[in-house]
């Protein structure tokens, strides 16, 4: 039996283990590594976002969105990227934050995929 998300460390488990995956995908791999040049920075503040919304320990601070709001991505891409998150999550954890993390990706996924296509349609960006 699998343990569910409950600590930082498993927090910093699922977060390192995606976005390997990420990075060597053939499909959205380019697009993140053609932006994100040192993946130090990148990886600790997704600690904090998801520290934050999976065990609401305040540690994230910012505005998740405005850096996708440009990325030349499709529905295709965020297939990609929650088939990818989920196969992670369920590969290491099972449980109600388990389900919480593959909920709440495919709700990030859903909304960012609607407001990236709201902005390209305008030709337009978010405000801040």
């Amino acid at each position: 039996m699998k343990n569910d998300i409950a600590h930082l460390q498993d927090i910093k488990l699922l977060v390192d283990t995606f976005y390997g995956k990420v990075q060597n995908d053939p499909l959205i791999g380019p697009i993140f590594n053609g932006i994100i040049k040192n993946w130090q920075p990148h990886l600790a503040k997704m600690y904090t976002f998801w520290q934050t919304v999976l065990l609401q320990e305040h540690t994230y601070f910012g505005s998740p969105f405005p850096p996708h709001a440009k990325l030349p991505v499709s529905a295709e891409h965020f297939e990609r990227w929650l088939s990818l998150w989920r196969t992670t999550v369920d590969s290491f954890f099972e449980g109600p934050k388990a389900e919480d993390a593959k909920w709440r990706g495919q709700a990030m996924a859903d909304m960012f995929l609607a407001k990236i296509e709201y902005f390209r349609e305008r030709n337009t960006g978010p405000l801040i």
